[in-house]
Parts: structure tokens; sequence; C-alpha cells
């Protein structure tokens, strides 16, 4: 009986498995095939693994330019996001003041909060600050909407850090802000990596508040860029360079999680232990 639900749980997860890796790895072949080729033979492998969807859709398409605004955005982003939600997480972690409370739970109810219910204020906002069709705008708009998610993580996070090294660090000499940055952040290192590869995939792949704050061409992110890529090949009937165009999006989100999957299950693990 204990074999048999073993090998149900095994099977089913099995089943699981190739019921999402079948469609990543079907595009990813696909997108080295030709529109002929691929009405064709929709299923079999490419005659020749040729990668000139690839470069259509890199540099005729301009998802080259795109992907470069992506990095810039995300990157900066991160940088950002992580810092001040950290400064913000460990104030409320290991600090007790009048309103500490009131503040984490302020920052928590963030969460609840659809950014989209925000769209037409944020923009007129945005506007005001001539900040509207910058990348600046769409970084500051990405890293407040992103902050509490970060407070709420690494506030547990750093609850779970032992109070014994803030004070072995004062003894030391330590002014509150070395302390902070060369003792409890590294530390954090943990919980600042989860936070940084659940935010990186999320800005990556964002698409409406990019889509309301950027207008022009040459300031859009992969997404938009995939969008209009897409609208482009439905009317030349070029599919090829419009899967080689999911493939250069996919890709980056996909090596995120393989090399720090790792850092992701400890992240969480760690942060969800009461120090």
């Amino acid at each position: 009986m204990i074999l048999l639900r073993k090998l149900l749980v095994q099977s089913t997860f099995l089943l699981y498995s190739l019921v999402v890796l079948f469609p990543m790895v079907w595009l990813f072949y696909t997108s080295f095939k030709s529109t002929d080729e691929l009405f064709a033979s929709a299923w079999s492998l490419p005659s020749t693994w040729a990668m000139t969807n690839f470069v259509k859709a890199w540099n005729e398409a301009r998802l080259g330019d795109y992907f470069w605004n992506s990095i810039f955005v995300t990157s900066t982003t991160l940088v950002l996001q992580l810092l001040v939600g950290a400064m913000a997480s460990y104030s409320l972690a290991k600090y007790q003041f009048r309103g500490s409370s009131l503040l984490y739970y302020a920052f928590l109810a963030g969460l609840m909060f659809p950014i989209f219910l925000g769209l037409v204020p944020l923009f007129f906002l945005l506007k005001g600050l001539h900040l509207i069709d910058t990348h600046m705008g769409l970084i500051l708009v990405y890293a407040a909407s992103g902050i509490p998610f970060t407070v709420f993580v690494l506030t547990a996070f750093f609850r779970t850090i032992p109070t014994t090294i803030m004070e072995a660090g004062i003894m030391d000499g330590c002014s509150h802000f070395t302390l902070f940055w060369r003792v409890m952040l590294p530390l954090a290192k943990p919980g600042l990596t989860t936070v940084g590869i659940f935010t990186f995939i999320a800005i990556w792949n964002e698409y409406i508040l990019a889509l309301v704050l950027l207008s022009s061409s040459h300031l859009r992110t992969l997404p938009l860029g995939l969008a209009v890529l897409q609208f482009v090949q439905y009317y030349k009937v070029d599919f090829g360079a419009l899967f080689a165009g999911l493939v250069i999006v996919m890709l980056p989100t996909i090596a995120c999680y393989i090399i720090l999957q790792e850092q992701i299950t400890k992240g969480i693990t760690v942060g969800a232990v009461k120090g």
C-alpha cells in the first residue's frame, strides 16, 4: 500500500513536470524553425538549427535595445528597493519606538492594494513631477510598489538574527550605520537574495505599468517590445521570429531560477524560523 501510494505520488509529479516543461522545450526548438517549416511539421525538430530568427528579433524588431532597457530598469529598481526596504526592515525589527507596529502594518497594507487601481492618479502624479515617459519615473514606481513585500520578508528575517550580535558590535565601537552596513546586512544575504529574485522576475515580466507610463519607442522594456513584435509578426506571418523573441524574454528568468534556487529555499526557510 505504501509502495503504491509512493508510485502514485511520483507518477503525478512526473506528469506535472512533463506538462510544465514540454511547452518550454517545444518553444525553444520551434524558435529555430522557419514559418513554412513550422506549419509543415509543428512538432518535429528543425531540419536546420539556424539563428536567423534570433537575429531578426534582436536587430530588426529591436529586442536588443529593449533588452538593455529592461536590464537597466530592473537592476536600478533592485538596488533602490533592497536598500530602502532593508533599512526600513532593520529599523522595524531591531528598534522599538512609538508607532513602529503601526508603521509595520501600514507597510503590510500596501501588499493588499492593487497597483492597477492607482494607475490614473499615478499617471498624473508623475506627469506633474515631469517623470512621465522616463525610466526614472518607472523605476520609482516599481521600487515603491515592491517595498511592502521587501519589508514583509526582511523584517521577519532580521528578527531571527540574535540581538547579542548587535550588542557585541556596539561594544566594539560600531555606530548604528556601521552596525547595519557591515554586520547586519551581510547576515541578511539569504533574505536579500530571495527578495531580489522574486523582484527581478516580477519587474522583468511587468507590462501594465510600463505600458501606461512609457510612450516613447526607444524607452520600451522587453514585455512592451515583445507585444509590438507579436502584432508585427502576425501581419508578416513570421512566427519563427516571434518564438525567438519569447525565448529571449524567457531565458533570463529560467537562468535566475536555476542558478539561485538554493538561495531561494534557504532564504525562505531561514526567514520562517523564529530566533
